[in-house]
């Protein structure tokens, strides 16, 4: 994904901003559960209606498809004075949601993006179906398509999840029974992206914004606006890598947006934006806020009334102005069902315009505790962990031996081998009909390497595939999905035997204070290369000691690599490969080996002779180099982050980015 620019801190916005905001305490400091953020004082006596035509704004962000709890350190989150609430399950937000909406006539709830495709393994291995089922529960009105939604291709959000389209295997890759015992029936609710086009023609992936109507005191329909934004580069970011779409700029795209509601007649408008900020820790309140979408907030038009945010998985709840300096919310409700927002507004019922002084905004916690979890939500939770369940521990192979990650002295592993074949395997299939997020013919790959133990970043491979003999060598699904990716797509391009060269070259550099570290690459059954680790970095690699069936590599000629979209966009550090044409996108990496365990039948490890080392006395460990697996990070609570969230937060990057989201 493309990452933010380092952007200005609080104190260098200018001081009448700041004496505004302090003068009106709408900064968001509150002390305890459910406490809003104000818009002025006004705000704290206004009651219901009071001659104002009420609506209620909800909003949850970023699920990711943990519909049972938030995962390790998400599940606790801290308010104003530290106070600690434990949260998480759409059980338990069902609940909490029919508390706050009780006798609320003007309700709407929406969500700013990554409701699905997360790292949640009861969703994701069902195609993320039982994310929809539970958001139709919770009576969903309507969504913007955070980046993560593009992961399986537009046609995923419009074919699949809208209109619930099976593709491509029924019961096996979609389409599967819900708790009700229905076919996949789709979304109850639609998707939205204002900033999203066609690379082709630039029309619109998705409908840029959406109209609601409440009702006024004697029957009147009054129109509410909603723009919504993915977050630039979702096109190009190593989870959602689609050549055949890109992403317009926000600032503009908001400024129009709001424009053309206005010239409609629409006088109140909200702004639901997949890309974030950071504000503090504290989810009632605001400190020190940066981040692209606090840049645009100071700067997006005055038509604007309020401001949703997601995709930084962080919580705030607080008052920015406008250009004009008039306040409006400015909110992120965190992750994996942490927090619920309430925004309450009042509407003039004669013109239809926002009192915007008399906007309150609240976070309120998802907890766990004190409120009785929804029965209904509950046996959708349950009967998706027990189909879950099953289908782990299903049959889909089985092997002769033990795919280790284990490396011999030339850095080769069995697990490294499989997995480099899995990859050619994966560039050379054809993709299903309805996926329409490529632009370039799909021409078979004719070699592999994937990144064995990058210097930055992750590798693709997260275990071994150890033989059981208990169970005649026999795969359970399980061992195969969590044992290769992170939600990567395989891609397949056009690059020179000089890159390929350049990016085996790439795999030596010189540590600081001295030494070599070695990264090595997997490379597919049908490559053979030798290196000289006696020689200086940079030059350990002779074009005529690489063979590819057969063949020496010809540096001026063109191959067909296969790889991950991660190393395409530079994310583990082979500098090489990121020049590249003709991109073309399979299947995300779990899945596809999934696919490919099923098609292989039978698993058998070949020796680990694909890479040699030559040497004329014997290498010397320090000339072969060190090799350093990237550690994996950990939650604040110190338990690990899922794989897809280590990738993006050690994926190479500018030092001078802050922590990049998800």
């Amino acid at each position: 994904m493309s990452l933010p620019k380092t952007v200005k801190s609080w104190n260098d916005v200018g001081a009448g901003r700041r004496s505004f905001l302090t003068a009106m305490g709408a900064v968001g400091a509150t002390v305890a559960t459910g406490v809003p953020a104000y818009a002025s004082d006004h705000a704290r006596d206004v009651r219901d209606a009071d001659g104002h035509v009420d609506v209620q704004l909800l909003n949850i962000t970023d699920l990711h498809g943990y519909l049972a709890a938030a995962p390790g350190g998400d599940s606790t989150i801290h308010g104003n004075g530290g106070q600690t609430y434990t949260v998480g399950g759409v059980a338990y937000m069902a609940a909490h949601l029919k508390r706050i909406r009780d006798g609320k006539a003007n309700s709407l709830f929406f969500s700013p993006g990554d409701n699905f495709s997360g790292w949640e393994f009861d969703a994701a291995v069902f195609a993320d179906e039982p994310t929809i089922e539970a958001f139709n529960l919770l009576k969903l009105d309507f969504s913007t398509a955070g980046n993560h939604e593009f992961d399986k291709s537009p046609a995923m959000i419009t074919r699949h999840m809208e209109e619930g389209v099976p593709f491509p295997v029924v019961g096996q890759d979609t389409s599967f029974i819900d708790s009700a015992g229905r076919r996949f029936p789709g979304a109850d609710f639609p998707f939205y992206s204002g900033n999203v086009q066609w690379r082709g023609d630039g029309a619109d992936v998705l409908p840029a914004y959406n109209i609601r109507y409440v009702d006024g005191p004697r029957g009147e329909k009054i129109p509410v606006g909603f723009i919504h934004l993915t977050a630039i580069g979702t096109e190009s970011s190593s989870t959602a890598y689609l050549p055949a779409v890109k992403t317009r700029d926000e600032l503009q795209t908001v400024n129009r947006l709001a424009a053309l509601l206005k010239k409609r007649g629409v006088n109140a408008i909200v702004l639901s934006m997949h890309d974030g900020a950071v504000a503090g820790g504290d989810f009632n309140g605001g400190l020190n806020p940066s981040g692209p979408a606090y840049e645009l907030a100071l700067q997006a038009s005055p038509d604007i009334d309020v401001i949703v945010t997601g995709h930084w998985h962080t919580r705030f709840n607080m008052m920015l102005p406008d250009p004009n300096g008039v306040p409006r919310p400015f909110v992120e409700a965190g992750c994996h069902g942490q927090l619920i927002n309430e925004i309450n507004l009042k509407l003039d019922p004669r013109t239809g315009k926002v009192v915007r002084e008399l906007t309150v905004s609240t976070n309120h916690p998802n907890t766990r505790t004190g409120i009785a979890p929804d029965p209904e939500m509950r046996q959708v939770v349950s009967y998706w962990n027990g189909q879950a369940t099953t289908r782990a521990n299903s049959t889909i192979g089985r092997q002769r031996g033990s795919f280790l990650r284990a490396r011999n002295a030339a850095g080769e592993s069995t697990m490294g081998d499989l997995v480099a074949d899995w990859a050619l395997w994966a560039g050379s299939r054809p993709t299903d009909k309805n996926f329409n997020g490529n632009c370039h013919p799909n021409i078979p790959a004719q070699l592999a390497m994937v990144a064995l133990a990058p210097r930055v970043g992750q590798t693709v491979i997260a275990g071994d595939l150890v033989h059981d003999p208990a169970t005649n060598g026999a795969i359970p699904f399980v061992r195969a999905w969590r044992g290769v990716g992170y939600g990567d797509p395989v891609v397949s391009v056009w690059v020179t035997g000089q890159q390929i060269h350049d990016a085996l070259e790439q795999q030596w550099t010189t540590k600081e204070g001295g030494g070599i570290q070695y990264a090595p690459f997997a490379v597919s059954k049908n490559v053979r290369y030798s290196f000289n680790s006696g020689a200086g970095v940079g030059n350990r690699v002779d074009p005529r000691n690489v063979h590819i069936d057969g063949k020496a590599l010809e540096p001026t000629r063109r191959y067909r690599l296969a790889t991950l979209a991660y190393t395409l966009v530079g994310a583990d550090g082979y500098p090489a490969l990121t020049d590249f044409e003709e991109p073309f996108t399979h299947q995300r990496d779990f899945e596809s080996f999934v696919a490919f365990v099923r098609q292989a039948g039978t698993l058998i490890p070949a020796p680990t002779n694909r890479v040699s080392v030559l040497s004329s006395s014997g290498a010397l460990r320090s000339e072969l180099g060190e090799i350093v697996d990237p550690v994996e990070p950990l939650l604040s609570d110190g338990t690990p982050m899922s794989r897809p969230q280590a990738a993006i937060v050690t994926a190479a990057r500018s030092h001078d980015i802050p922590y990049p989201p998800c």
